[in-house]
Formats: C-alpha cells, sequence, structure tokens
C-alpha cells in the first residue's frame, strides 16, 4: 500500500472549506496539515492516504472549490519523501 498526499491550495477559507470537505467525502483521505497565509486569504489543506484515493479526493477537492473560488494549485505527491512527511506533521 503505498501513501501519498494531495496539496490543495486555494484563495479564501470558503474555498478551503468547501474543498476539503469535497475530498473527504470522496475518498478515504486523512487531513494532516492546514496552512493559512495572508490572514486566511491564501489556504493550502494537504491530505494523505493510498495514491488512487488521493487523487479521487484531490479532483473532487479541486473541482468543489473552484465554484465557490480560485484554486491556485492542486497537486498529488506519490510516496512523499519521509523529511517532506516531517515537515507537513509538526505536533
Amino acid at each position: 500500500m503505498e501513501k501519498a498526499i494531495a496539496l490543495l491550495e486555494v484563495q479564501a477559507n470558503v474555498a478551503a472549506i468547501v474543498g476539503l470537505d469535497a475530498m473527504v467525502k470522496a475518498a478515504d483521505v486523512t487531513l494532516i496539515h492546514v496552512e493559512r497565509r495572508l490572514g486566511g486569504r491564501l489556504v493550502t489543506a494537504v491530505v494523505e492516504g493510498e495514491v488512487s484515493a488521493v487523487q479521487a479526493a484531490a479532483d473532487a477537492g479541486a473541482l468543489a472549490a473552484a465554484e465557490v473560488g480560485s484554486v491556485k494549485l492542486c497537486e498529488v505527491i506519490a510516496r512523499p519523501h519521509p523529511d517532506v512527511m516531517r515537515f507537513l506533521k509538526t505536533d
């Protein structure tokens, strides 16, 4: 079972919430990180799961977020390096 992450970066909190909601409903993925910049005007959500689930979640999230806001980036990274995961999973 290979893991992957998806990054969905959108303009505005509302688009981030709508996109993230679609992502977790579309596939078996888990939210692992949220980054807010510019006072919440730029939001990045990162989910992880199996490669196929993450790809399905990314597609659904980008589509849903685009209906209510501006999608800046939607990217899937299969088998991310452990250092990348340590960077994202800061406790």
